[in-house]
C-alpha cells in the first residue's frame, strides 16, 4: 500500500474510532465538527480502502462488525497518545490555551459557575470553554468531555477527582407562606406543610434531618407531601420564592436567595441529610497528562469555591409564627 493510501486510512481510522464512541453517525458527525453525509462517506471509503465491512447500519442504531470493532480498539490508543502529545507540546508554550469541553449541572452551572468564568477566561484569554448544561450524568471518555462538575457522595473510580468544596442541604421558605401556615419546630411539623422536593424513585418522598445539637433529639425520617416536585433547584427555589411552600435545597441554590432575605432558613437547627450529596467536585476520565488549561480551571474554581456557598447559620432565620401542630 502506498504513502497516499496509508495517509487515506489514518484519517478514516480517526473517524471510525469516533463513530464507535459515539454510536451514531450523527453525534459522531456533531463532535468531529463534519455533516452526517461526510461522515457516512468517509466510512464507506475506509470500507472499500480496508475490502471489508466495519460497519453494521440499521434504522435505529449503528455497530461495529468484528472487524470494526477489532481495528477500532486497536487504533484507539494511537489517537489518545498523539492527543496527549499535542497537549504536551502545546502546553510548552506555557501559558494555558485550548478548548474545555466542560458539563456541569444545570442549576449549579447557572448560578455558581458562569458568574465565576467569565473572570477565568479574563486571566487566561487564549482559553475557550464550551459549556454543556445538563443533570444527565454524562459519559465524560464517549461524548468528549474534558472536565465534568459533578454533585455527587462518589465520584467514579475509575476518573480523577478533585474536591472543589463541601456543600449542605437547607429547608427554606418566605416569611409570606409561614406567616400563613406557621414556622416548624420539629422535624414533624413538616407534615403539616407543603412540601417542594426533588423527585426521586420511591413512591412516597421522604426528609431526613438530623439535629446540630444532641440534645434536640435523635434523626428524624418525615413522609412529606407538597403539590410540586421537580428536578431542578432553581424551578423548587423559585416556587418557594412565590410563597407555594417549604423546598429542600442545596445550598448553591438557596445562597443567594438567604443572604437577600427573600428566603429565610427553616429548622435551622436540624440539618438534612441523605437529600444532595455533601461534595462538590471536578472530574475527569484519568490519563498520564492533564491540560494545562484544565489544570488551571480546577485550581481556580478550587481557589474561587474555598469558602463554599455560604454560612447558612448566618443567614436570616424567620421569627414569624409557631407552627400549628403540636409536639
Amino acid at each position: 500500500m502506498n504513502e497516499q493510501k496509508i495517509h487515506e486510512l489514518w484519517g478514516h481510522v480517526h473517524w471510525l474510532t469516533v463513530l464507535d464512541q459515539q454510536g451514531s453517525y450523527t453525534a459522531a458527525a456533531a463532535r468531529l465538527g463534519v455533516s452526517k453525509a461526510a461522515m457516512s462517506q468517509r466510512i464507506a471509503e475506509l470500507e472499500r480502502l480496508a475490502g471489508v465491512a466495519l460497519v453494521q447500519r440499521t434504522t435505529r442504531s449503528v455497530r461495529l462488525t468484528e472487524a470494526g470493532q477489532r481495528l477500532a480498539d486497536q487504533a484507539r490508543p494511537a489517537f489518545d497518545q498523539i492527543a496527549q502529545s499535542v497537549a504536551q507540546v502545546r502546553d510548552l508554550a506555557g501559558a494555558p490555551r485550548g478548548l474545555i469541553r466542560l458539563t456541569a449541572p444545570v442549576a449549579l452551572a447557572r448560578q455558581q459557575l458562569v458568574p465565576r468564568l467569565a473572570e477565568f477566561l479574563r486571566q487566561h484569554p487564549e482559553v475557550r470553554i464550551e459549556l454543556n448544561l445538563s443533570d444527565r450524568l454524562s459519559s465524560l471518555a464517549t461524548e468528549g468531555f474534558d472536565l465534568a462538575i459533578r454533585h455527587t457522595a462518589h465520584p467514579p473510580d475509575t476518573h480523577v477527582a478533585w474536591t472543589l468544596c463541601a456543600t449542605h442541604s437547607v429547608l427554606v421558605a418566605n416569611r409570606a407562606y409561614l406567616r400563613r401556615q406557621g414556622t416548624p419546630k420539629h422535624p414533624a411539623d413538616l407534615v403539616e406543610h407543603n412540601c417542594l422536593h426533588y423527585p426521586r424513585s420511591q413512591d412516597n418522598p421522604a426528609w431526613t434531618l438530623e439535629p446540630r445539637d444532641a440534645r434536640l433529639g435523635e434523626r428524624v425520617t418525615v413522609q412529606v407531601r407538597g403539590s410540586l416536585a421537580a428536578n431542578n433547584s432553581e424551578a423548587l427555589r423559585d416556587a418557594a420564592l412565590d410563597g407555594l411552600g417549604i423546598a429542600l435545597l442545596p445550598d448553591f441554590s438557596a445562597q443567594a436567595a438567604l443572604k437577600a432575605g427573600k428566603l429565610v432558613e427553616v429548622l435551622p437547627g436540624w440539618t438534612p441529610v441523605g437529600s444532595f450529596a455533601d461534595r462538590l467536585y471536578a472530574i475527569r476520565p484519568y490519563s498520564a497528562h492533564v491540560p494545562l488549561a484544565v489544570s488551571a480551571l480546577v485550581n481556580f474554581l478550587r481557589e474561587a469555591l474555598a469558602d463554599g456557598f455560604g454560612d447558612l447559620e448566618s443567614a436570616p432565620q424567620n421569627t414569624g409564627h409557631t407552627s400549628r401542630h403540636k409536639t
